[in-house]
């Protein structure tokens, strides 16, 4: 039950941990582990950036994909 909960997260999250860690070759447990404890320490300020970052990545992903269409035209 935990496997399948955890599966899914990984599928329909917006990736931000997994961004960042290729982005500054850190590894993306140690990310989400900091996430974790500090939206504890900070009261939940840490999940509105990564809800930000997450939508910031998500309209840049599907506005490289529109590029993709308009150059194949």
């Amino acid at each position: 039950m935990m496997q399948k909960f955890l599966t899914f997260l990984e599928r329909y999250s917006f990736g931000v941990c997994t961004y960042l860690g290729e982005r500054f070759n850190i590894s993306i447990a140690k990310i989400r582990l900091f996430f974790i404890y500090s939206s504890f320490l900070a009261v939940g300020f840490p999940l509105i950036f990564y809800f930000c970052a997450g939508i910031v990545l998500d309209v840049r992903h599907y506005v490289k994909r529109m590029r993709a269409k308009v150059m194949d035209w």
